[in-house]
């Protein structure tokens, strides 16, 4: 399972949607952000409206931070086929708050367990990879003080990390306003502080819950 360390967890920025064809049946994968098992049962009805003419709309969702609650579906696909093939492709990127449906347009030729398991596997990770994921961790929000000689250091710093500012202040001094992983406080610190030669202020204000973007 792709874990992020510190706790942090996979999170579904945007969602999207893939295809996949086996023996001329066609499996659509929609992939979307869901924070309830409300929220997932009404994409799964939307879902099966949409593509009402379609012989099976199978399912499968992981909520929670802890990937607590799941559910999976095989709408008529035979036992094990489908919704448990799909939600093992979602436990295992380790994705939380995410559901998909795979809509199957049979195509004349069975395709027997086997074929099902794969086909359906393999529609979610074509779905997966037309979405945008991030990592949501857990760290601090950070103010850092420099004066105007030392912000250039620490932008490239921040560059290097691909971390961006929340703010930032140009006024006597530069005050940026930073969300930092909690591992990497201590080092980014370091660093600034060897890139300045001391010349900046580096206070933790607070722990904040955040989407890491630079690890997407």
């Amino acid at each position: 399972m792709k874990e992020e360390r510190t706790g942090g967890y996979r999170v579904l920025l945007e969602g999207g949607e893939g295809v996949y064809e086996e023996k001329k049946s066609r499996f659509i994968a929609t992939v979307r952000k869901c924070e309830s098992e409300q929220e997932a049962a009404a994409f799964i009805e939307e879902m099966k409206k949409k593509y009402w003419d379609a012989r099976h709309n199978c399912s499968a969702f992981v909520i929670g931070s802890r990937g607590e609650l799941t559910r999976c579906s095989d709408d008529g696909e035979p036992a094990g086929t489908a919704g448990r093939p799909m939600l093992e492709v979602l436990t295992g990127e380790g994705i939380r708050n995410i559901a998909v449906v795979v809509t199957r347009y049979f195509g004349g030729v069975l395709l027997g367990t086997g074929g099902l398991v794969r086909a359906y596997t393999q529609a979610v990770k074509a779905g997966l990879e037309n979405c945008r994921i991030g990592t949501m961790r857990t760290g601090y929000e950070v103010e850092v003080t420099t004066d105007y000689n030392g912000i250039g250091r620490i932008l490239y710093l921040l560059g290097n990390e691909g971390m961006e500012p929340v703010s930032a202040d140009y006024g006597e001094k530069v005050v940026l306003r930073l969300l930092v992983p909690g591992e990497d406080l201590e080092r980014l610190r370091g660093e600034m502080v060897e890139a300045t030669n001391g010349r900046v202020g580096f206070e933790k204000l607070r722990e904040s819950d955040f989407v890491d973007r630079s690890r997407c």
